[in-house]
Order: structure tokens, then sequence, then C-alpha cells
């Protein structure tokens, strides 16, 4: 796909290409990228291994089960895309993905993501060519094509222009440092369960006010760690 000037580029290299775009492909990722508010490019990992069967892992050294992505393969790869712009790997062990960081890579030009599979890529690998290391959450996927879909979806989203209400993306969860608040709709009525009288009371400082306790309460609850980080500058 050719990258209009201005628009954010990712690349990602992969042993499953056909993968993407995926669910990029539809909803507001689908228009951006149909757009040219960024476009998305695959690199088939195994195009760079050079035996004649293709081989783009071999056994861990010091021995263990499974298999190794290989760095000379890999690094021939990375090279090959390579421009200055972030380089990411999808990894259990990485840091974990923050709206912070996604709303940082956001504002960049773009970003080249690493999905391994197998046991992972060899240590080297991600040493010489500086990659950083990002996990989506503490459980383990089959590889890291689900994870580089759930990054882009969470940079697309910020992109300028791509979110109809560009408000929409700044009362959402961790934006704030709190979970979301509630919301409700019609009817106002629903299986004995009614929308809060605060809501459709027209006063906005009220509603304000309400949303804003809700989310503190629903943070207390459900996330106690991001209550304690939220606290904390009030410490000072």
């Amino acid at each position: 796909m050719t990258t209009e000037e201005g628009s954010f580029r990712a690349t990602v290299l992969t042993l499953y290409p056909e993968m993407f775009p995926g669910p990029l492909g539809v909803s507001l990722a689908g228009k951006a990228l149909q757009d040219g508010a960024w476009s998305l490019q695959t690199v088939q990992i195994r195009e760079f291994a050079t035996d004649k069967h293709r081989m783009v892992d071999d056994t861990p050294a010091g021995g263990g089960a499974g298999m190794v992505m290989k760095p000379d393969v890999l690094a021939r790869a990375v090279d090959h895309v390579a421009d200055g712009r972030p380089k990411l790997f999808m990894s259990p062990r990485g840091k974990p993905l923050t709206q912070a960081r996604v709303r940082e890579l956001a504002a960049g030009s773009g970003v080249v993501l690493l999905c391994g599979r197998f046991e992972g890529v060899d240590e080297r690998l991600i040493e010489a060519r500086d990659f950083e290391e990002v996990s989506i959450g503490d459980y383990i996927l089959s590889g890291g094509e689900t994870a580089a879909i759930v990054v882009l979806d969470a940079i697309v989203r910020l992109l300028p222009g791509v979110m109809g209400n560009a408000l929409s993306g700044e009362t959402e969860s961790f934006e704030t440092g709190l979970l979301e608040h509630p919301h409700y709709t019609k009817p106002q009525e629903w299986e004995g369960r009614r929308i809060p009288d605060v809501l459709l009371s027209g006063n906005h400082g009220a509603i304000d006010k309400w949303r804003r306790g809700e989310a503190e309460r629903l943070t207390r609850e459900r996330r106690p760690d991001l209550w304690e980080a939220h606290k904390a500058p009030s410490k000072k």
C-alpha cells in the first residue's frame, strides 16, 4: 500500500501476513485505512531466510522445549523496513501497554511491530535492533499478531479525524487515570431498571459530578492499582 505524506505508517513483521488487516480493515480503522489516514504494510519474515527450506527458527541454546526464531533472519527483515520509527516486539514479558504510550505512538509518524511465534525470538535480536517489548496483558497468545492488531487499533482511533467526535476519546477509561463512568440510553426503563434520575435532570453540573463520582467508585472497586496511582499526586 502506498503511504500518503503525513499519514501514520504501520509495518508488521510476521509469519502470517494473511491475518492482516483483519479487524483493522473494518469500522473506524478500516475507514481510516481506506481514506489514507494510515497505511499498513505486512512483511513475510520467511522471505528473509537464506536456506533452501526457508527456516526461521531453531532449537533453543541450552536445550528445552519448542523453537526460537533466528536472529540473522529477523535482522534482515527488520533492516529491510527500519527507518527510525519505534520498533515494538509483542511479548508477554514486555512493559504493559498504557493509554499514555498509545498516545505517544499515535503522535508519531508510525511504528514497526515484530510478531513472534514458537518460544519467542533470540534475545540478541531484541538488543541489537533496540526493540521495545510490549505486553497487552498477563496471558499467553499463540503469536504476536493478535497483540499487534490490538496495539494498532488503539493507536489508529487516536489519529486526527478518525473519531467523529474528538471528545469521545477524552472521557474514556484510562484517559483521566480513572475507569469510565456507566452509560445509559433509551428506553428510560428496561426490565424494571431505570436510568438514574440525575441523568434526566438537565442539570449538567450535577451530571458531571455524578459521572465523576461513579468513575471514582468503579476505579476503587475494580482497579485499586489505578486508584492508588490516581490519588498519588494529591499526597505530594
